[in-house]
């Protein structure tokens, strides 16, 4: 369990300025507590190349969004509490702490995720909707992203499934507080009372397009599965399918017609071997021996404890500077090409995010925000 200080640190860590979920663990991984990597950042950040002080977020407002959750009932929950979802852990980026409405226990349930097209035709919303809803009467928790089309089909099955234990997670891209799209106010609502709602994004932060890629990887991070039903080539429902196969989680589509452009996505994942899916008993089949207490996917590099020197960073920092730029790069592609050990190269590139220079991205790569 941790202490009341140190989950009020790390939520400290988790708000403080340049700090990513890739350099929260990072941080923790390397000086043990978060009291201690707060003492860190300053010298890391000036180090980085950071010229004005580092926004470190205050003992005070931790303390304010703690007291905030408990008071509207809500719960917050912090990497290293002892229910934060195992499965999580096996991301590259875990979120350092996220909000919960609802039922917090169902984290604990096996989960499959159904995705699709905002603007789906009425066989896909009926569908995905029946879908839910046996998945459910099977015992799985249905997750989605609360958005219109498909999102809102799969959450309303789920909850109309006939069992008592139906469940359903919606993992939005605003603040816990925050109702979007506007028409599905009362369906959050329910869900908050009858399953569960989960946010990334601190209380009062309204979603907007960069939020919606991040709530993504934890509806797919969350589930043993992602099931696609319609989806344009560009959709963002091919993104949480992307990183549902990175994650190491299976991954289903629905076939359909290849006149209507909603189809191409699924259609295109089939041929690149996602499961083909009619009913809930072809998810089910695929996942019966997948087992949330062996999450898949592999722990990020750690930055290990031993010493390095301060020689060793000089060069390294002009080495990966050389190495970065605008396009991103893959982090084990630096390290390749440098030469050095991966905590020395890890140890540069932390340096540069807290200084604000340098961008992480899907997939474990960088970009250099101002190569000059």
């Amino acid at each position: 369990m941790l202490s009341h200080g140190e989950r009020r640190d790390r939520l400290r860590l988790a708000r403080t300025e340049n700090v990513g979920p890739v350099t929260f663990r990072q941080l923790l991984l390397r000086f043990g507590t978060a009291s201690a990597a707060l003492a860190a950042l300053p010298e890391l950040a000036r180090k980085g190349g950071r010229r004005a002080p580092l926004a470190i977020a205050a003992p005070a407002k931790a303390d304010q969004e703690l007291d905030w959750h408990a008071a509207a009932g809500f719960d917050l929950v912090i990497q290293g509490d002892p229910d934060y979802p195992r499965q999580l852990l096996a991301l590259e980026d875990p979120p350092a702490v996220f909000s919960i409405a609802g039922s917090r226990h169902l984290l604990a349930r096996p989960m499959v995720a159904i995705v699709g097209a905002r603007n789906a035709s009425a066989n896909a919303l009926n569908f995905a909707n029946r879908l839910a809803r046996d998945l459910a009467e099977a015992g799985v928790v249905v997750v989605s992203g609360l958005a219109r089309g498909i999102d809102g089909a799969a959450h309303g099955g789920a909850l109309r499934a006939d069992t008592l234990d139906a469940a359903t997670i919606a993992v939005i891209a605003g603040g816990i507080d925050t109702l979007y799209p506007p028409e599905h106010a009362a369906l959050q609502e329910e869900i908050a009372a009858r399953g569960a709602v989960v946010a990334e994004m601190p209380p009062g932060t309204q979603a907007m397009a960069r939020h919606f890629p991040r709530r993504n990887r934890i509806i797919s991070g969350l589930s043993l599965g992602v099931i696609v039903v319609e989806a344009t080539e560009k959709s963002g429902s091919l993104i949480t399918a992307r990183y549902a196969a990175d994650q190491g989680r299976e991954v289903f589509a629905v076939p359909g017609s290849p006149l209507d452009p909603r189809c191409k996505g699924p259609n295109r994942l089939l041929r690149e071997g996602a499961h083909l899916t009619e009913s809930a008993a072809d998810v089910l089949s695929v996942l019966k021996d997948r087992s949330l207490a062996e999450p898949a996917g592999s722990m990020p590099p750690a930055l290990p404890p031993t010493p390095i020197t301060a020689d060793q960073l000089d060069t390294a920092r002009a080495q990966v500077l050389v190495l970065l730029g605008p396009s991103p790069v893959h982090v084990d592609e630096v390290i390749r090409r440098c030469q050095l050990s991966p905590a020395v190269v890890l140890t540069v590139l932390l340096e540069l995010e807290l200084a604000g220079r340098l961008d992480r991205q899907a997939g474990n790569r960088v970009a250099l925000i101002d190569p000059a």
